[in-house]
C-alpha cells in the first residue's frame, strides 16, 4: 500500500498512506521520521503548529532517501490570517526543514485555534492566506496547496475569491465520525480529502463492535480503521513512533466487506476520552 498513489487535480501524485508527526516532540522527530522511511513510508505530514519541522526536516536528510521520493506536507499556523504573515510563515517553514520546495501546503484551520468554536469564519483572513499559498506555488515553492478543517462555506470562499481550487481538504475522519455531506463535496470537487486521526486518537481500540469486526478480518483496529479510509478513497494519516506499528499501519491489503463497510459507516463515535478539550475533538464531540 505504501507504494500506491492518489493523483491530485493538478496531476501531482501522492502516497496514499501518510506518517503524521502529531504530538511528536522536535527532540524524537527524526528519529521517528527516519524509522517511517526505512519502513516504507514516503509521505510524511507536519505543520508550523508541531513545533517539530526542524527534527522532521533532520529526519528526512538522514534517512538516505532521494529528496524527490518524498512527499513533505506542513500547515501554515491556524493563527495567520493575512497575507505577509502568511508569505513569511512559508518561507520560514521552507528554512527549518531544509527544504527547497515543498509538496504539500496547507492552511491548517480556517479559524485560529482559540476561536474554534466560534461561529465567525475569517473570510477574509483565509483568503488572504490564500493568495501567499497561490503565489508560492506559482514561483515553484510549493508543488500542491490545500485547507485542513475547511467546511463547505469555507471551501466556497477560496472558490469564489481565489484563482486556484484547493487540491486537499485535510479533516478529522475515521470509523465512527465520518463527515459524508462534506467528503462528498470536497470530492464532487476534485478535493482529495485526507483523513488526520484515523484511529480517533486511540479511543476506538475500546469499541465493542469495530473490535469485533478487526477479529473478523484477523486484523488489528488500526488496520481495519486505516482500510476504511482507504475504502472511501480518504487518505489516511496514522501517527505513532512504535516501528513495528508504523508496519502494522501499512499492511493493509485487504478488504471490507460492503456489508461490514456499511456497518462502520453507521456507527457513531462522540468521545475521545482524555483528549475531548483539544478543539477538533470537542467540536466533533458536540455535533
Amino acid at each position: 500500500m505504501l507504494n500506491e498513489r492518489f493523483t491530485l487535480s493538478n496531476g501531482v501524485t501522492i502516497p496514499k498512506i501518510g506518517y503524521g508527526t502529531w504530538m511528536i516532540e522536535d527532540s524524537k522527530a527524526a528519529e521517528a521520521v527516519k524509522s517511517a522511511i526505512e519502513v516504507g513510508y514516503r509521505h510524511i505530514d507536519t505543520a508550523q503548529a508541531y513545533q517539530n519541522e526542524h527534527g522532521v526536516g533532520e529526519g528526512i536528510r538522514s534517512s538516505g532517501i532521494d529528496r524527490q521520493e518524498l512527499f513533505i506536507t506542513t500547515k501554515l499556523a491556524a493563527e495567520i490570517k493575512n497575507y505577509a504573515e502568511a508569505v513569511d510563515a512559508i518561507n520560514a517553514s521552507l528554512d527549518r526543514l531544509g527544504l527547497y520546495y515543498l509538496d504539500l501546503m496547507i492552511i491548517h484551520s480556517p479559524k485560529p485555534w482559540a476561536a474554534f468554536q466560534e461561529e465567525e469564519h475569517y473570510f477574509e483572513g483565509n483568503v488572504a492566506a490564500w493568495h501567499a499559498l497561490e503565489d508560492a506555488y506559482n514561483e515553484g515553492k510549493i508543488r500542491a496547496i490545500g485547507v485542513s478543517n475547511f467546511e463547505k462555506a469555507d471551501l466556497q470562499n477560496l472558490f469564489d475569491h481565489g484563482t486556484i481550487k484547493p487540491m486537499v481538504n485535510q479533516i478529522l475522519a475515521h470509523i465512527g465520525h465520518t463527515p459524508f455531506d462534506l467528503i462528498d463535496y470536497c470530492q464532487g470537487n476534485q478535493i482529495l480529502v485526507e483523513a488526520y486521526s484515523p484511529i480517533a486518537h486511540g479511543e476506538m481500540m475500546e469499541n465493542q463492535e469495530i473490535t469485533t469486526l478487526a477479529k473478523k478480518y484477523h486484523v488489528s483496529v488500526p488496520q481495519l480503521a486505516i482500510r476504511y479510509c482507504l475504502q472511501l478513497d480518504l487518505l489516511p494519516l496514522p501517527k505513532t513512533a512504535s516501528i513495528e506499528h508504523m508496519k502494522n499501519n501499512a499492511d493493509v491489503a485487504f478488504t471490507i466487506s460492503e456489508e461490514d463497510l456499511t456497518r462502520l459507516k453507521e456507527i457513531t463515535m462522540n468521545d475521545y476520552g482524555s483528549n475531548n478539550e483539544i478543539p477538533v475533538f470537542k467540536r466533533a464531540a458536540t455535533k
